[in-house]
């Protein structure tokens, strides 16, 4: 198929504060709501008592209830990097990536699961019928199972309101304007501008699969610790510390007054070279190896002469 656009998002991860909001727009439009050809309505959250056990209206904590969970065709994940005593996390929604090479159509067949000529990939509620393979091929977990339909389902990135020439839902509702929608080819679409000026890229683009989602701001593996005084235990603040990675490109840092150092966006599954030096103190030397975002805790210098 010939692209006459490419629609997209692109989302600024690191401005989402959580608030769901787009999860419930998406409720809002899509729940017990069949929108044909593109989906049918999505299950809504169920819950009830359990046989034998009291019923509403008597005293709290007596009752056991059940809860078959609805689906979430945007979801708002969080992502933690790093560990104790330093982690960061953020808020992350997380639609359906609409992939330029989509797993779930390669998995499926007789037209269970297509893309329109502006990218968006849709699964045809009539002809996916049976085909639960086409949940267990999205890598990122965004396809959902309805047992009582017997079809998988997902975001169709409001694909009815985009023929209208509206925005996706959770666009319009998002009440920070996190996530901005338009034709990823056209330079002049918001989300174009966006991911431009903001170096927008995929959510794990080492699947492969060519996401029309996008994001910027998204937390990356870190390496981070503490100088001090080996003879002391003093804080060492103003001491500058050069990580040298195995590609040859070289990060500086200076501690702070607290006598922290950090070095954000790194390359994981890659050996480092720290060297952290001030004056009046011996140069440390060591290597690193990063494999995921770590704090190496404090690092001791030793006075010159002592």
């Amino acid at each position: 198929m010939v692209l006459v656009t490419r629609k997209g998002l692109v989302i600024e991860a690191d401005r989402c504060i959580g608030c769901w909001v787009c999860v419930t727009a998406c409720k809002d439009e899509f729940v017990l709501n069949d929108i044909l050809p593109y989906s049918k309505g999505q299950p809504d959250t169920q819950y009830g008592y359990y046989p034998g056990f009291p019923q509403p209206g008597v005293p709290t904590g007596t009752g056991k209830v059940w809860v078959q969970h609805g689906q979430n065709w945007i979801d708002d994940g969080e992502v933690v990097v790093g560990q104790y005593p330093k982690v960061k996390a953020q808020f992350l929604p997380l639609p359906c990536m609409h992939c330029a090479d989509p797993p779930c159509m390669k998995v499926s067949s007789g037209g269970a699961v297509y893309k329109r000529n502006d990218g968006i990939v849709i699964i045809d509620p009539a002809n996916s019928v049976g085909q639960k393979q086409i949940v267990s091929a999205c890598p990122y977990g965004r396809v959902y199972w309805n047992s009582d339909l017997n079809i998988p389902q997902k975001c169709t990135l409001c694909a009815h309101l985009v023929d209208q020439g509206k925005n996706p839902k959770c666009v319009d509702a998002c009440p920070i304007h996190a996530i901005h929608f338009g034709d990823l080819d056209d330079p002049n679409s918001d989300a174009s501008k966006v991911a431009a000026a903001r170096n927008a890229e995929p959510y794990h683009p080492e699947y492969g699969t060519q996401p029309t989602i996008l994001y910027a701001g998204l937390l990356k593996p870190f390496l981070s610790g503490k100088v001090v005084d080996g003879r002391t235990g003093e804080y060492l603040t103003g001491a500058t510390v050069v990580l040298t990675g195995t590609d040859g490109q070289s990060h500086t840092a200076i501690t702070d007054n607290y006598a922290d150092f950090e070095f954000p966006g790194l390359k994981v599954r890659q050996m480092y070279n720290l060297r952290i030096k001030k004056d009046g103190y011996f140069d440390k030397v060591m290597l690193v190896f990063l494999d995921r975002a770590k704090d190496i805790g404090k690092l001791q210098l030793f006075p010159e002469g002592v």
